[in-house]
């Protein structure tokens, strides 16, 4: 299962959900790996009004309510953790401005040998 996750590094509150749900996967002997995406805001902007993106996330589907959201958000919290922050084995950062989906997926599959 693949689950995302827009993380405030900031609030408290997110870590203890995030702590949450992987107790409840490794509890049943499930294994929790952490894929942390970064993007420059121009591409993060652009990738927000594609129409892959529009079909399947009605909520961008208000082009400019949707950037306005991204925008407050990165005003208000910290959406990226500090280096070393995270503090597990199954954790890799990618910063994926340049990359395609398929390409970010391949890094994912070699590191963690998937």
């Amino acid at each position: 299962m693949i689950f995302t996750y827009v993380w405030g590094f900031d609030l408290h509150e997110d870590w203890d959900y995030v702590d949450k749900i992987c107790k409840i996967i490794e509890d049943k002997d499930g294994e929790v790996y952490f894929v942390e995406l970064e993007a420059d805001l121009e591409k993060r902007i652009e990738r927000n009004k594609t129409p892959h993106r529009l079909e399947h996330k009605p909520t961008k589907r208000n082009v400019t309510r949707s950037e306005q959201d991204l925008l407050q958000t990165l005003e208000q919290h910290r959406l990226n953790s500090f280096e070393g922050e995270i503090k597990r084995g199954n954790y890799i950062r990618i910063n994926n401005s340049n990359l395609s989906a398929c390409e970010v997926a391949e890094i994912i599959k070699n590191r963690f040998a998937l």
